[in-house]
């Protein structure tokens, strides 16, 4: 096993404010909630931050494995994609909110694909570079831990929620369509917009949740959505396709979320980022100007044409992002300016205008194409996707500003991994096929106060101690790593890549046997092992936590990690075959 130790010294480049409290929201009238805290424990005050620390010898052992059965496949096999020193932070989150700028809320650790975004297409992502020494161009993320050595109380964050208007945020179907053919340009008109009352129709419901986390009718909101949206979005592929188009599903665009965004503004101490020079915000992505949505409809003649030239120009924003990451530090303030925005410009020029050229043979050429080509860092303030008829947050959230990559509420210095193990494994009962490629999962849940905590996972412990995980941050013996221990779904429904909900496609094997449910095949079950060194003081004043969403405000339980499997068919193949042959590989 080769494991990378690059980064691995502590960094806490300079005190903030905190990033850590436990969530603690008063019962009373004003901010009457459902919600998760305490590590999931359906407490309703964590009096002090320290409740959500606990030593790990004081965690009972709890990881039970099923012993392997005959035809079990015990192998396992290895990837080394270093610990995160190219620096890819992002708040997207390409799994869970496609499309969504700046969707987590707070800032994930990437390694391995370098150009993905939250709007990469699967060509993007099969184009990247990786930090993947055997080529592997998966992405693999999780939220970055940091350590704040002030303290929060919890009035604050219940002043947050009192004046926050929570809001449905979904991905724009529109944005993500392929040229859509002449003859459906009318009837897909017609369906977005009534995408849009629909999520307009949600955020109406969400207004009787002023001030309040309710995790019932969260679920019922977004749940009648998603149903809603799954048939609408369906009629546009259909009605695309029928019309002589090509266009996949589009289920990754299906799944809505209620969004807390505007308590992370809300924050005292947010004001300060509002002198954050922008240019210090590092790991920056390109914003260009969307394209797909200002296009008429498309002659039937030149739908290919049209549709290679709007992939080539997602291909150029990918490979200007990809660029972002493995050029930091290059150059002078003009550096981005001259050697990555400039020549984006001209070749999106260059493209523009042939697609402009292969409608106009056809039909009216469209005009002023040529004014989307300027692109920029994306580095302004951002708002939710959302109607412009829905409610809408009294603040924006801003991007990740300054040497911490400092959002409203998630302050402080990142630490970074002293190790990432990454590792697929076996099936106790039965082999495992490979997985699909570009297979989304994620494990977890980022959100057990506001969605409930059927999905979220304990995840935490120390080195020396894997036979227990914990939902609280752990206080680890002398010389004992933290580690955050990420299993995620090893049963694939043999048929999808994504669902509707990003879970339904892929499930957990029984805990107790290691079966898959009926109707899934085992796939190469991935674990992510990241381990930091922090210093025992500052486990023990309760001083290191997550990133998170606003209304989780650190809380351990809300621990995730996501995935997407771009390995060749070549190399998932080999990755299951090593495991079914009981090796061990790398």
């Amino acid at each position: 096993m080769n494991r990378r130790k690059n980064g691995t010294a502590l960094v806490q480049t300079r005190p903030a404010r905190l990033a850590m409290a436990a969530l603690v929201l008063a019962a009373t009238g004003a901010l009457t909630a459902t919600f998760v805290s305490g590590g999931g424990k359906d407490t309703a005050d964590a009096a002090t931050s320290l409740d959500q620390f606990v030593p790990i010898e004081n965690v009972p052992p709890n990881v039970r494995n099923p012993r392997p059965a005959a035809g079990a496949s015990t192998g396992r096999f290895t990837v080394d994609c270093g610990t995160n020193g190219n620096g890819k932070f992002s708040p997207d989150n390409p799994v869970a909110q496609p499309g969504i700028r700046n969707g987590a809320e707070h800032v994930h650790d990437f390694v391995g694909n370098l150009a993905i975004t939250a709007n990469s297409s699967d060509a993007d992502l099969d184009a990247s570079g990786t930090t993947c020494r055997n080529g592997d161009k998966s992405s693999y993320f999780w939220p970055v831990v940091r350590i704040d050595k002030t303290v929060r109380s919890g009035k604050q964050v219940q002043q947050a929620l009192a004046q926050t208007q929570p809001m449905v945020v979904c991905p724009s179907v529109a944005k993500r369509l392929r040229a859509v053919p002449t003859g459906a340009r009318g009837t897909v008109d017609r369906l977005l917009a009534e995408l849009d009352r629909q999520q307009a129709a949600a955020n109406q419901r969400m207004t009787a949740s002023r001030g309040r986390i309710d995790a019932a009718f969260n679920r019922e909101v977004i749940d009648s959505l998603r149903a809603r949206r799954a048939a609408m979005i369906k009629q546009i592929s259909t009605t695309i396709t029928t019309a002589g188009g090509n266009q996949p599903g589009l289920v990754s665009l299906v799944d809505c979320d209620v969004s807390y965004d505007d308590m992370h503004a809300r924050m005292p101490g947010s004001a300060h980022r509002a002198s954050v020079k922008a240019a210090q915000a590092a790991n920056p992505r390109i914003q260009c100007p969307a394209v797909r949505d200002r296009l008429p409809g498309v002659p039937g003649r030149a739908l290919a044409e049209v549709n290679r030239n709007l992939d080539e120009l997602d291909r150029q924003v990918s490979e200007a992002n990809e660029r972002l990451v493995i050029s930091r530090g290059q150059g002078g303030p003009a550096f981005v300016d001259n050697a990555i925005l400039g020549p984006l410009r001209a070749k999106r020029v260059a493209v523009l205008d042939r697609i402009a050229s292969a409608i106009g043979r056809q039909a009216p050429r469209p005009q002023g194409l040529e004014a989307l080509a300027g692109c920029t860092l994306d580095q302004a303030p951002s708002t939710p996707a959302a109607p412009s008829n829905a409610p809408t947050s009294a603040a924006a959230l801003p991007d990740p500003q300054g040497p911490n990559l400092e959002l409203p509420g998630n302050t402080g210095g990142i630490v970074r991994p002293a190790q990432v193990l990454i590792e697929y494994r076996g099936n106790p009962v039965s082999t495992v096929v490979p997985m699909p490629k570009f297979l989304r999962a994620l494990t977890g849940d980022a959100k057990p106060t506001s969605r409930g905590p059927a999905n979220a996972r304990a995840t935490w412990t120390c080195s020396g101690f894997t036979d227990r995980l914990s939902d609280k941050y752990p206080i680890c013996p002398a010389g004992s790593q933290v580690q955050r221990v990420h299993d995620f779904p090893g049963c694939w429904d043999g048929r999808n890549v994504d669902s509707d909900n990003h879970r339904n496609h892929v499930a957990f094997a029984d805990k107790a046997t290691g079966a898959c449910p009926q109707g899934f095949r085992a796939i190469p079950q991935l674990r992510i092992t990241v381990a930091y060194d922090i210093a025992r003081d500052v486990q023990v004043k309760g001083q290191y936590a997550l990133d998170s969403f606003p209304e989780e405000n650190h809380n351990p339980f809300s621990d995730h990690n996501d995935f997407v499997n771009v390995n060749s068919a070549q190399t998932m193949q080999r990755i299951a075959t090593c495991i079914n042959k009981g090796k061990n590989c790398s």
